[in-house]
């Protein structure tokens, strides 16, 4: 067993409840991630998911976007609070901000996000929706690195559902969202495991 200091360190990024980030570090908890959350940053000082990690004893922060007066300034800000934690990923999770081009090529390689589709299908919003509409016999869900251009950079892994003859928007999302839970952490793992090779 590693000590903390050598494990991989992880800042995740959230705006809301953080499901995807308890999915982590629980991840972590039960030894299926090699690896530490170092810090849980919101720019929502309302997120619930930051009451949890507390809970975890997992530093916690705050950039409140509303407080800045563009985006340029609200990255540079975002950027150096993470940088804080020398992370080897930063992982969005749920974190609802459009990034620029500077902070995305900032962590180039080390920017991981989950997609709610089977990317390249479906960048953007409304992805179960679109997938009912356009007839997909599955849908599914993307951990990838992220590039400038949104929902466009390397997949790392995916994991997909059947979509099903009664499936609507809503209960197609809860069983994708159940996938999530487990692919994001095996996902992290696998980064873990080639920085580790």
């Amino acid at each position: 067993m590693m000590s903390n200091e050598n494990k991989t360190r992880l800042v995740i990024l959230i705006s809301g409840r953080g499901s995807n980030m308890r999915s982590i570090i629980e991840a972590i908890d039960a030894q299926q991630i090699d690896a530490t959350v170092s810090a849980v940053i919101s720019n929502r000082p309302d997120a619930a998911g930051l009451d949890y990690a507390k809970a975890q004893s997992i530093a916690t922060a705050v950039v409140d976007h509303k407080t800045f007066s563009d985006r340029d300034s609200f990255d540079k800000a975002l950027a150096e609070r993470i940088d804080d934690y020398k992370p080897d990923f930063v992982i969005l999770a749920g974190f609802m901000r459009i990034l620029t081009s500077g902070f995305v090529e900032h962590y180039r390689n080390k920017l991981i996000n989950i997609h709610p589709s089977l990317l390249p299908k479906f960048k953007g919003l409304n992805t179960h929706q679109r997938a009912i509409d356009a007839g997909e016999k599955e849908h599914g869900a993307s951990v990838h690195f992220v590039t400038a251009e949104l929902d466009d950079g390397p997949v790392i892994m995916q994991a997909k559902v059947n979509i099903l003859a009664d499936d609507s928007a809503e209960s197609l999302a809860a069983r994708v969202l159940d996938q999530e839970h487990q692919l994001y952490p095996a996902a992290i793992q696998k980064l873990v495991n080639s920085k580790q090779d």
